[in-house]
């Protein structure tokens, strides 16, 4: 049976582009020589997109479209698209064509090769703004350097993933949801594809401060433990610098080197907020564990089977 490409492109406002877009990809993915569809999830548009969708739909039964109630994020969006895909490998790409369709070809040909995962990487960013570029540089190395998964570096979501791998997305069922994050939870083969990342092709970016600085904490808290182990570390630091000035302070007082009284009890102080934050990190290991067990993960991910009975 002939394999087939599902792509999922989510929508939020997106009148400006979407005609041009679905005709980008809808020849990108005729090139490629797959059967496919291309699934939109329109998430909750205040604006004329479920219009043109609707003509779209009409005039390419590859087409589908699921539309939400109101807007339920970005992240839930791609989800949505991956409940209706039927495809072997899923792609997934934004409409504003910030992410060339030409890149798709790519992707599949390296899932061809065997990669389970294949995600854009971005060599430069047209078109943003110097805080936007600064603030996704730092963001990356932060959340890389916080993270107990593989995360790669200037990625997004746009990426293909093998039917696989959607499975196991599908059944990790968090509400605040990192996809990227959770993709490199999972241990698959995952392989770079290097691009150039264009201007928006038109309209204005959905992503705004806010909306970052919440997928920014879904990232860290979602896949690091290091913000409840900081404590930890903070008040070990603490205790290590109180125990030498207490012995600097003994010292003086043995050779009767004068100073004021009240450094007594600063030490004093100081061991009291670093027992403080120590019982404070034990108590953040705790609620990670609890954390752990309520996002309700599956346990192990089998890769692939040989000669085992169905």
């Amino acid at each position: 049976m002939e394999k087939m490409l599902s792509l999922i492109v989510p929508v939020y406002n997106e009148e400006e582009v979407l005609n041009v877009s679905f005709e980008k990809m809808d020849a990108e993915m005729k090139k490629i020589g797959y059967p496919y569809e291309i699934i939109y999830i329109n998430d909750g548009s205040r604006d004329g997109s479920m219009k043109i969708l609707r003509a779209i739909a009409k005039d390419n039964p590859q087409v589908k479209v699921r539309s939400f109630s109101r807007n339920f994020g970005h992240q839930t969006a791609v989800t949505c698209g991956m409940d209706a895909a039927r495809g072997d490998a899923l792609i997934i790409i934004d409409v504003d064509l910030q992410d060339p369709p030409e890149v798709i070809a790519d992707m599949v040909k390296a899932w061809e090769n065997g990669a389970d995962i294949a995600y854009g990487k971005r060599l430069k960013r047209k078109g943003e703004t110097v805080f936007k570029k600064f603030t996704a540089f730092m963001y990356y190395r932060v959340l890389k350097s916080m993270s107990a998964s593989a995360i790669p570096l200037d990625t997004g979501d746009f990426r293909l993933i093998d039917r696989k791998v959607a499975d196991v997305f599908l059944r990790m069922r968090e509400h605040n949801r990192f996809l990227r994050g959770m993709s490199g939870w999972m241990g698959f083969e995952a392989v770079p594809i290097e691009y150039v990342r264009n201007e928006r092709y038109a309209g204005k970016t959905k992503y705004t401060l806010k909306k970052m600085l919440r997928l920014a904490s879904d990232g860290i808290v979602g896949f690091s433990d290091r913000p409840l182990t900081l404590c930890g570390e903070f008040g070990t630091g603490l205790l290590v610098l109180d125990f030498l000035g207490l012995i600097a302070l003994i010292v003086l007082a043995c050779l009767k080197v004068p100073f004021p009284a009240w450094l007594w009890a600063l030490v004093g102080m100081v061991a009291l907020n670093g027992i403080t934050l120590l019982f404070m990190s034990l108590q953040g290991m705790y609620l990670n564990r609890m954390y752990d067990e309520l996002k309700a993960r599956p346990l192990y991910i089998v890769a692939e089977e040989l000669n085992m009975e169905k």
